[in-house]
């Protein structure tokens, strides 16, 4: 839907009320033209605007259908560019993506938003406090927008900086498995750079003037914008490094508590091991002499006798076992 349409006259709103019609039919040269505002706009509303105002067919179904990956397209009489938008959610811990498309003419500029993609009338009270660069033509009004998108990239730089202190605080302390956050968040990150990093380019050239003719005075802004940009394409290279120590780090340390796991269990094992081999001779010899054999009632036939073969052939054994398990290193 149409969330704003107005007209701008030498840098001043005039009106605000317009329709798609009346807009098109506004003088757009020099300091006039006009910035429209759509929310989620359908595919119907998308071919009304692109007959008002002359846009090609591939880039309003681009517009329309979103999900597009950041860029600069250029046509014969107009630019379309695909800004990713994000914001930091701090009760989910979670970023939320949005998608900014953006028609720039001549006495034109169109703003298409999806999703979660920032407030309209942030990018353009913004705007009318720099007077003097609102008089300049659409390119200022990009210049607000895109302003407003970048300025909330710092809050999400930050958000992902706790919450990657805090994974790394709760490896070392021998927590729950992390691997699934550690992903999560290297995945939000790796989705973040896509969405920074494709802006330098496009931001350095409207810097130089050469999608569309900018003023020096306003070129001065893109110059800070692109800067603003690469800093937080640099902290974000930082992050994904950082995840990536991370989740070697964490894995490292499963392996070693798998590791010392094992070789518990290990030690248990040789112990019932060490049980079991004592008691082996043990329950053969006292089977052998519980035997009611006549022969062997016969032979032996006093105590002293019984006791000698019987009590110690079972110390024997034992003593044999133990001096083994000594020499073989399991005790």
């Amino acid at each position: 839907m149409i969330v704003d349409c107005a007209y701008y006259e030498h840098g001043v709103r005039q009106r605000s009320d317009l329709s798609l019609e009346e807009a098109a039919a506004c003088p757009r040269h020099g300091g006039q033209y006009v910035w429209i505002e759509l929310d989620d706009p359908s595919t119907e509303l998308m071919a009304e605007v692109s007959r008002h105002f002359g846009l090609h067919e591939l880039a309003v179904e681009d517009a329309a259908q979103a999900h597009q990956r950041p860029k600069v397209e250029a046509y014969d009489d107009f630019y379309f560019i695909v800004y990713r938008t994000a914001q930091y959610d701090k009760a989910n811990r979670k970023v939320i993506f949005g998608e900014l498309d953006l028609f720039l003419g001549v006495g034109f500029v169109i703003a298409v938003r999806h999703d979660e993609a920032g407030d309209h009338e942030r990018a353009r009270r913004h705007l009318e406090q720099y007077p003097h660069l609102a008089r300049t033509g659409p390119a200022a009004a990009v210049w607000a927008i895109l302003d407003m998108v970048v300025d909330a990239y710092q809050p999400v730089v930050d958000g992902l900086e706790s919450d990657i202190e805090d994974a790394e605080l709760a490896i070392f302390s021998g927590g729950e498995d992390l691997t699934e956050q550690i992903y999560e968040l290297k995945q939000e990150s790796n989705e973040f750079y896509r969405a920074v990093h494709p802006l330098l380019p496009p931001l350095e050239s409207l810097e130089r003037g050469i999608f569309t003719p900018v003023d020096p005075g306003l070129r001065r802004y893109f110059r800070d914008l692109a800067d603003h940009v690469r800093r937080i394409d640099e902290e974000l290279l930082g992050q994904r490094d950082q995840l990536t120590s991370a989740l070697e780090a964490h894995l490292s340390l499963i392996n070693l508590r798998q590791n010392e796991i094992t070789a518990q269990q290990n030690d248990i094992v040789k112990r019932l091991t060490i049980v079991a081999s004592i008691f082996l001779p043990l329950t053969f010899i006292t089977g052998f002499f519980g035997q009611n054999f006549l022969w062997m009632v016969n032979a032996i036939q006093s105590s002293t006798l019984f006791f000698a073969a019987g009590i110690g052939s079972l110390v024997a054994s034992c003593c044999l076992l133990l001096i083994w398990f000594k020499r073989s290193g399991y005790t």
